[in-house]
């Protein structure tokens, strides 16, 4: 049972795709993504220092592009048992899973992007992780503070999002046994901070034809599989408001016998939080081109769907 995750936002680090665009048929791909986005996001993914790729409007186009093309990549025509994203991520898994084509995902997440960057500039907010715990004394603490437990990551991670002051007072009254750590997050996102995109978002996805899943295509907001290729975008839109139950969709993953779980680029955050949350699965950090013979292996190892 082969599961591919894509990472959400705060995964970025400067150059991670330089490689990746040695390769012509990822350039190729790639170039075509950016154009559909707007956004130079060749430049955002060689050249461009950390700061620049933290600004949302930069950062979550890059993510999703970088899904798509490195899922293209590994995966030509093979369809993975399961789909999932974290966050923003969710963008990338719905175009890999072709309810969305990938000219509709990028024109989606250059929207998503830029308007959640115009929300975070109305308040200063932000996210940081709070990191071992007990987990109701983290929601507890959390909530203490006004701030939103935004991402439930499960077991050693739940990232808290709120206006800076209130993260501030979090930092300075930790939960027992757990840091809280600020995270390269310019918004306090998955919260009700983010409610001014949402207008803008319905409107863009209400021009946008949908397809069924063709795979098992996780959702954020419960871990529920979604069969509907118009109800996941309508999920897609009311999630910037919503927490990201990743806890919920790890769960749905054990359930359904996962095996093997392989991040696409910039991996190793999803990975590192199933490494505590579903022991004996093997995992895998696919972030160079020269890991693709590999991690081909690894999907061939673990899938038990044929090309379709």
């Amino acid at each position: 049972m082969l599961v591919i995750v894509a990472p959400g936002q705060g995964a970025q680090t400067p150059g991670f795709l330089t490689k990746w665009l040695e390769l012509d048929s990822f350039a190729s791909r790639f170039e075509l993504l950016s154009q559909a986005s707007g956004v130079d996001l060749v430049a955002h993914g060689t050249i461009s220092d950390q700061e620049t790729i933290t600004d949302t409007s930069i950062a979550q186009p890059l993510l999703v592009a970088s899904a798509i093309a490195v899922g293209r990549e590994l995966l030509g025509d093979l369809l993975p048992d399961m789909l999932a994203g974290h966050s923003v991520g969710e963008i990338g898994a719905a175009a890999l899973a072709r309810v969305l084509d990938d000219t509709q995902a990028m024109a989606l997440v250059a929207a998503r992007g830029t308007r959640m960057a115009e929300a975070a500039a109305l308040t200063r907010t932000g996210m940081s992780a709070v990191v071992a715990g007990d987990p109701p004394d983290v929601l507890s603490a959390i909530e203490a503070t006004g701030c939103t437990a935004a991402n439930n990551n499960g077991k050693g991670q739940i990232v808290a999002a709120g206006t800076l002051e209130q993260l501030e007072v979090l930092a300075a009254n930790p939960p027992k046994r757990a840091r809280v750590i600020p995270l390269k997050v310019a918004g306090a996102f998955h919260t009700v901070h983010m409610a001014p995109a949402i207008p803008h978002l319905e409107t863009v996805a209400a021009s946008m034809t949908t397809a069924a899943p063709h795979t098992l295509l996780v959702s954020n907001r419960d871990g529920q599989i979604v069969n509907n290729g118009a109800e996941y975008l309508a999920r897609l839109i009311s999630q910037i408001t919503s927490p990201v139950r990743w806890d919920q969709c790890m769960a749905t993953m054990a359930a359904a016998g996962v095996s093997g779980i392989l991040e696409l680029a910039p991996a190793g955050t999803l990975t590192g939080i199933a490494k505590r949350n579903l022991p004996g699965v093997e995992l895998f950090n696919l972030n160079t081109p020269d890991q693709l013979g590999d991690a081909r292996a690894f999907v061939t190892t673990h899938s038990s769907r044929e090309s379709k």
